[in-house]
């Protein structure tokens, strides 16, 4: 069984998605709908912006949405697959792809995302660091020993992998006592905010409205979704998981286990980079990876 990923916020890269704009008169009319969907011309910074350009949240999410998305749809009759999953943001491009939501609604909802969790940033600093070399349950408890401070597991992206998301100083304190604990790393990384974490509250009350007023369909597959790390084809369902995404950790690495316990042994990320393909190698040397910008 085949599964299509789509990768997250940290992905994108000056020049994304040019190559589909040159090559695809479908591709490049998309992208024109999108500037104007944006109001803004996202495919100057995309093409020919800055790393700075790009890092902006309000830039960063629609241009790795549309990137994936984009290439997906070129994809055409090789697009077949038997279950999607995207990491953080990457579970919208999944939902467009899976034609859980149209390319015009999915693309509004990444735009008001990004905008939300920006104000949220704003709001309530903090910031996120990545753990390495320690047992999930072993950061876990680092984290709940912080009572004075907001720090909680974010990203479980790989055994030995977490994310930690919280306020600036709890960030602080748990990267102390985890190095202590022994782990090998543990990474301030450059975000805006602490993502995935209780900070982003006022993001996920104003994303929930926006999802409930929003038209799901049944998908052509079932997505793997980041709250639960199951999956599902229930659109009633999916929205619920979609808002409580925001303030909740990505389950990364439980969807690849789930994923190869159900028989999935082929795996083709969609969008830019290749970090979703490593973390599947990690998981099982013996699962197939590709990236489908080689397929277009």
């Amino acid at each position: 069984m085949k599964a299509y990923v789509f990768p997250g916020q940290g992905a994108q890269f000056v020049g994304m998605g040019k190559d589909l704009y040159d090559k695809y008169p479908k591709a490049k009319d998309l992208f024109q709908k999108a500037n104007n969907i944006l109001k803004f011309k996202i495919t100057d910074l995309m093409f020919e912006g800055t790393d700075d350009d790009l890092r902006q949240t309000k830039v960063t999410q629609p241009a790795i949405f549309l990137h994936s998305v984009i290439l997906a749809f070129m994809l055409g009759d090789q697009f077949k697959p038997n279950f999607v999953a995207g990491h953080s943001l990457g579970e919208f491009s999944a939902l467009v792809a899976n034609k859980t939501l149209s390319f015009e609604d999915g693309l509004k909802l990444v735009s008001k995302r990004a905008a939300a969790m920006q104000k949220a940033c704003e709001l309530h600093p903090g910031t996120m660091a990545a753990i390495l070399g320690l047992d999930d349950q072993v950061v876990e408890n680092i984290c709940n020993s912080i009572a004075d401070e907001i720090v909680v597991p974010a990203n479980y992206n790989s055994p030995g992998q977490l994310v930690i998301s919280g306020s600036i100083q709890g960030i602080e304190k748990a990267c102390a006592k985890l190095l202590e604990a022994g782990a090998k790393r543990a990474l301030p990384l450059n975000v805006g905010g602490a993502f995935h974490s209780p900070l982003m509250e006022p993001a996920r009350i104003e994303l929930a409205e926006a999802i409930n007023a929003t038209k799901f369909n049944i998908g052509i597959c079932p997505i793997y979704q980041n709250v639960t790390g199951q999956s599902v084809n229930d659109p009633e369902i999916i929205k619920k998981n979609l808002i409580s995404q925001l303030t909740s950790p990505v389950r990364w690495t439980q969807i690849m286990t789930n994923m190869i316990a159900n028989g999935v042994r082929d795996i083709v990320e969609v969008g830019p980079g290749n970090v979703l393909q490593g973390l599947f190698k990690k998981i099982d040397r013996n699962i197939a990876v590709e990236s489908a910008s080689q397929m277009v």
